[in-house]
């Protein structure tokens, strides 16, 4: 195995995720994406009698949670008004949702919320096009 080359690649990556960094709208679709991403894995080890994982639940819940609380605390309610407050409430819902399922031991209404924000990220993925044409 060539470990330079695999720091190497780790360390261009950490370049790229910090040049990103500087792009605050694709710091938001990325967040989106990695929730999205947890929350489905949520979602299918959610029930442990039915073959999901422990840890693999444990780890993407508390995943999940914390990149909602993130995306919450990046709300600017000054200048997004309205749209801050139902960004923020599809947000709680989402949490609330994977609150009550990890409590029940099934996913019954994370996948409503995951659809939900889905939506969202793709309608902030058009808003990054049209910002990019407009460059």
């Amino acid at each position: 195995m060539n470990f330079g080359k695999i720091s190497q690649a780790y360390e261009d990556i950490e370049r790229q995720s910090l040049t990103d960094a500087d792009d605050p709208h694709m710091v938001v679709s990325v967040l989106f994406k990695e929730l999205l991403k947890s929350m489905t894995l949520f979602v299918e080890n959610t029930d442990l009698k039915n073959g999901g994982d422990l840890d693999t639940k444990s780890k993407h819940f508390a995943r999940s949670l914390t990149i909602i609380y993130g995306l919450q605390s990046s709300l600017d309610f000054e200048k997004g008004g309205p749209i801050a407050e139902n960004l923020f409430q599809l947000y709680e819902f989402a949490r609330q949702k994977m609150i009550d399922d990890l409590g029940k031991g099934k996913a019954e209404d994370t996948p409503l919320a995951i659809n939900l924000l889905a939506d969202i990220k793709s309608a902030w993925d058009e808003i990054g096009k049209d910002d990019d044409e407009e460059q």
